[in-house]
């Protein structure tokens, strides 16, 4: 077993990672053909596996999943507002993305790097949001920008 403290550790360094490719991004640095994200998961959730054959199949993002005991300790070591809690979390070029956010919606955020924002996050698990498909079946949903003291704003809107 794993101590927190590795656990910390990790997440960490993983966060330099992505810091590092989104202080390139906002210097004007090409920003590569591909983007790695990582995602933090759950092992026992199915729909996760479905947001990142979503993302894989953008052709922009190379996803590296990290099966996690605790997410909730994630959301918290990553800055996510409770009120937007999701099933799985991820981090990209700096940002922290909550649940079933379009990968159409997190290239923008990383092209247009809007300030103080801290990451995208769709609360819940809306039927339709990308991995969460379901024939016949969508409820409209935003994707909400977050800051680091929790508030947010719409960063896009989905209705059908």
């Amino acid at each position: 077993m794993m101590s927190s403290n590795w656990t910390d550790r990790r997440l960490f360094l993983n966060m330099g990672v992505t810091i590092v490719a989104g202080a390139m991004a906002s210097r004007g640095l090409a920003a590569p053909a591909t983007v790695p994200i990582i995602v933090h998961r759950d092992a026992a959730c199915g729909c996760c596996g479905a947001w990142v054959d979503h993302l894989r199949a953008s052709s922009v993002f190379v996803p590296s999943v990290r099966i996690q005991r605790d997410m909730g300790a994630v959301k918290t070591f990553l800055g996510v507002p409770a009120a937007l809690g999701s099933c799985h979390t991820a981090q990209v070029a700096g940002y922290v993305i909550e649940g079933h956010v379009p990968a159409k919606d997190i290239l923008k955020l990383i092209r247009t790097r809007p300030a103080g924002v801290a990451g995208l996050a769709v609360p819940g698990m809306p039927a339709g949001s990308p991995g969460m498909e379901v024939p016949g079946r969508f409820d409209p949903y935003n994707v909400l920008a977050f800051r680091r003291g929790g508030e947010t704003s719409v960063f896009a809107q989905y209705s059908s």
